[in-house]
């Protein structure tokens, strides 16, 4: 590891909690440089919901890259992105009555969002975002703004104006309704919160510690964002592209959004972002908001063969037997650990173990990993670990994952029992 301590910043991440190095991948299945093997239930942090080199989607770009087809194009006109815009119309948009169009931003999910801020405030002549309490939806400064995580902000880089945040569906407990709380707001001239041009949202929050927004919640959210004239923003990157059954997390909400921001596995794997808009929110200028990156026409090629996976409904059905199967022995674990204190939340695959006792949810994630799985931690405080496999996982591999979650669970209970007792054998 010593020319990545060397050469790389220290601003690094993810090698510090996987501190191994990775040489290659199929499916939901990783080897190290020595051969080491390692179930992926981090899949990218959303990235790999098609498992990593999936034949259908490499094939594809191989053939595509012999052939010398176009890799970089800016927003010109290409084969590759024509079979892609046509097949996002027909497999996933026009089935669900969704009337979008499509702009090309820079190749990250942040990117997506300053799009669509950008584009908000444009329109409706208003500075101020409404985002919500955990919300993640980038470091940029413009999407770093509507990120509540206080880890990643700071005043003297970082500006933090034209933004409210609000309670998220359950954050001032069950029995306080948080639209109603946002709407005294909205209705009252002088409680500070001016008019917001936007509403930002997670239908599930991912890096906020898996929290699930209800389906009369996201309702009256759209209720509210319609009676008050304000635009809404779904952030779709990691919850999106079926992560929850359906293709888009807020379907089962029935809603129609102004906008949605996708990236991660929507390009298969490759660097890839877009935004979805109401075609009566298109009133962008020729080139007045732009980047060189905005076409990877290679990323075509793996999305176009990715959405052939929403043909039928097959996926659909596949995500809601092993979400349910996930759920199912998530429950039994945290019964088998009553000391813990642990509890389950998620939808579909994005699902999470809560592990409120300090520490517990990143030493278990450390633990499992000497044992050959990849899981990372969510939430304020890093006590949730969450569970983000492939879509295609097997299932076998799915057991297999939990055995070591449920394995690496008990080394800590007997850990921290021999602390306690005081018996150091």
């Amino acid at each position: 590891m010593r020319i990545f301590e060397e050469m790389e910043s220290e601003v690094r991440g993810y090698v510090r909690s996987f501190p191994a190095i990775f040489h290659v991948a199929r499916g939901s299945e990783m080897f190290d440089e020595h051969g080491k093997r390692y179930i992926d239930f981090f899949a990218g942090a959303g990235t790999l919901n098609y498992g990593h080199n999936n034949p259908l989607l490499t094939d594809a770009m191989i053939q595509y890259l012999q052939e010398g087809g176009i890799v970089h194009g800016l927003d010109k006109a290409t084969v590759a992105k024509r079979a892609f815009l046509t097949k996002l119309r027909d497999t996933i948009l026009a089935p669900r009555n969704l009337q979008y169009k499509v702009q090309f931003t820079g190749p990250t999910g942040t990117n997506a969002v300053e799009t669509a801020l950008k584009l908000a405030r444009m329109i409706k002549r208003r500075s101020n975002i409404i985002s919500f309490t955990n919300g993640y939806h980038g470091l940029t400064l413009g999407a770093l703004a509507v990120t509540g995580n206080y880890d990643y902000k700071d005043e003297s880089y970082g500006s933090r104006s034209n933004v409210a945040f609000m309670p998220y569906d359950g954050y001032l407990g069950e029995d306080v309704n948080t639209i109603d709380y946002l709407r005294l707001f909205l209705e009252d001239g002088s409680s500070g919160i001016d008019l917001p041009a936007a509403i930002i949202v997670e239908t599930v929050q991912g890096e906020g510690g898996i929290n699930v927004a209800s389906i009369e919640w996201l309702k009256a959210l759209e209720t509210l964002c319609r009676e008050f004239d304000i635009l809404l923003i779904i952030d779709d990157i990691q919850v999106g592209n079926g992560r929850t059954g359906t293709f888009f997390s807020f379907e089962r909400a029935g809603i129609y959004p102004d906008m949605v921001t996708l990236s991660k596995s929507i390009g298969g794997g490759l660097p890839m972002a877009l935004l979805l808009m109401r075609p009566e929110l298109d009133q962008w200028q020729p080139g007045e908001h732009t980047g060189t990156f905005r076409g990877n026409n290679l990323a075509f090629i793996a999305a176009t063969q990715a959405l052939s996976y929403w043909d039928n409904d097959d996926l659909a059905q596949a995500v809601k037997y092993k979400g349910d199967l996930l759920r199912k022995e998530l429950e039994r674990i945290a019964a088998k650990f009553p000391e813990l204190g642990a509890s389950v939340r998620g939808l579909g695959m994005v699902q999470g173990l809560v592990l409120p006792q300090t520490g517990v949810a990143g030493e278990t994630s450390a633990e499992a990993f000497t044992r050959g799985l990849v899981i990372e931690t969510a939430g304020a405080n890093d006590h949730v670990l969450k569970f983000l496999p492939s879509l295609l996982i097997e299932e076998d591999l799915l057991h297999e994952g939990l055995e070591i979650v449920e394995q690496s669970l008990a080394v800590l209970v007997e850990k921290r029992h021999k602390l306690l007792t005081g018996d150091s054998e």
